[in-house]
């Protein structure tokens, strides 16, 4: 295997240990991170804008001090940025033709984060328009593919981060969630996204800036390295009203030593919801992936009950809030330019327009009811296990999901039941491989956690990833179809 190979199959903790000891430079692993790049990008599309001449820039420049006391500390690794998020000097395109040109004069602030904890940004990856939908396409870069089976979509709207770190382009990749849109891919490119607690992690220059709706969030290939890059990503940013100090324990340690010793942080009581009671149709195929997965868990000793939070109306609610969001987001938009924006877009913001006061404060007062029902559960339980999507990865050409046995949707994000659920408890939740189908399509479990606790979260998530192996399996060729 040639040196560039090895580098890319890498995860993100282990290139980190190589940089910081001097065993391999920022440039090497750009060259190898570009070589692999160029061999499977036609085959998925994945990270269609490219910055390496100012990633090279960047690496000889590094930061001299290393801010948190090095937690977090990336030390020259290639990173991704999903194409929602300004990167200076870098075409950003929100997947948009309104915005097909458009190249940013500053950062967003996550992105001066990141590079001054030693992040070098290499891509933009790719996103539906402006973030929304359950799978990766626009009229400005095209369809991005499944590497599992190209055939298949990678989901959205994170697609091109889950489907570049799957195949091996980049060790960690960022990305955004309203709906689902970190967990959705992660699911369907069976690598793993971390939806954290709003105000986690900044969201900087975003209109709708006091929702805790939409946050932004890691990807990796496995759970340690999600937890090295959300201690990268936390803190506190005077851009962003909601944000809240990192923890005194850097969430990477949290992980190690829950790794270390097991037996001390295994959960002491689980649910698992294969439906959410009976709120979310769900397929069989799912279905019967995340109940082997949870038996695995009960196999090795973790009590597990079926249970979930009484749901009520949070379903419609979601529909209701995400509406305004919109509103905020594109009502101007809709003026000027609607005859660029994609059917679901106006019908989303169409539908905010047309609600009433009334409606929205019964939302609000539900999403409050639903919260103050889920604090009550986490009193009885550690965690809640639950399927991420709600049907394996579908065809690459089908726009959303419209059915699930037979069950049919009546909008494009219907479907997320599973995970905007979760949106609106502003619990932490992340998806990580569960396993596959009989017919070889990914499959992802969530795990929520308690409000507010990543690192418990990420401890248990870390125990259960060892269980299931599946880490392992990454990258993978999607010219080849294997490992």
């Amino acid at each position: 295997m040639a040196r560039g190979e090895e580098l890319t199959r890498l995860t993100a903790r282990e290139a980190v240990r190589l940089l910081a000891a001097g065993e391999v430079s920022p440039l090497e692993l750009i060259d190898a991170a570009a070589a692999r790049i160029a061999a499977v990008e036609p085959a998925i599309n994945a990270l269609p804008t490219l910055c390496l001449e100012r990633a090279r820039n960047a690496a000889k420049k590094l930061p001299a001090t290393r801010p948190d006391g090095g937690r977090g500390w990336l030390a020259g690794l290639p990173v991704a940025i999903k194409d929602l998020m300004d990167v200076e000097g870098v075409r950003t395109t929100y997947g948009s033709p309104i915005h097909a040109d458009h190249v940013p004069a500053a950062s967003h602030p996550l992105v001066g984060r990141i590079e001054a904890r030693g992040g070098v940004v290499i891509a933009k990856s790719n996103t539906p328009e402006f973030g929304a939908g359950g799978n990766t396409y626009n009229e400005v870069f095209g369809k991005t593919r499944n590497p599992w089976n190209t055939a298949l979509t990678p989901g959205g709207s994170t697609g091109g981060g889950a489907a570049a770190l799957a195949a091996g382009e980049v060790w960690l990749a960022h990305g955004s969630d309203h709906g689902g849109s970190l967990r959705g891919p992660a699911a369907h490119c069976s690598v793993v996204g971390l939806r954290p607690t709003p105000g986690r992690v900044t969201r900087g220059t975003a209109s709708n800036l006091f929702s805790p709706s939409s946050v932004e969030g890691p990807m990796a290939r496995n759970v340690p390295d999600i937890a090295l890059f959300l201690d990268t990503m936390a803190g506190e940013c005077v851009h962003d009203p909601l944000t809240r100090p990192a923890p005194a324990r850097g969430y990477a340690d949290t992980v190690d030593a829950a790794l270390a010793e097991a037996k001390a942080w295994w959960p002491k009581r689980v649910a698992w919801t294969p439906d959410l009671g009976g709120s979310a149709p769900v397929s069989k195929a799912v279905r019967a992936v995340c109940e082997a997965a949870v038996r695995r868990l009960q196999g090795a000793g973790v009590p597990v009950e079926e249970a979930c939070p009484e749901m009520g109306g949070i379903g419609e609610a979601f529909q209701i809030l995400r509406a305004m969001i919109f509103v905020v987001s594109h009502g101007e938009r809709l003026k000027t330019h609607r005859h660029l924006i994609k059917p679901d877009i106006i019908w989303n913001t169409e539908k905010g327009l047309k609600q009433t006061p009334e409606q929205v404060a019964w939302a609000e007062r539900e999403r409050a009811a639903f919260y103050r029902r889920v604090v009550t559960f986490f009193e009885t339980y550690d965690l809640l296990l639950l399927p991420t999507s709600v049907v394996p990865p579908y065809d690459v050409n089908k726009t959303h999901i419209d059915e699930v046995d037979g069950v049919k949707f009546d909008n494009y994000i219907a479907a997320s039941m599973t995970t905007s659920s979760i949106t609106l408890s502003a619990c932490p939740a992340i998806s990580i491989p569960a396993g596959f189908t009989e017919d070889g399509r990914p499959v992802g479990l969530q795990l929520v956690g308690r409000p507010h606790d990543e690192a418990g979260l990420l401890a248990a998530a870390a125990l259960i990833e060892e269980l299931t192996g599946l880490a392992k399996l990454l990258p993978i060729d999607p010219r080849a179809g294997t490992a």
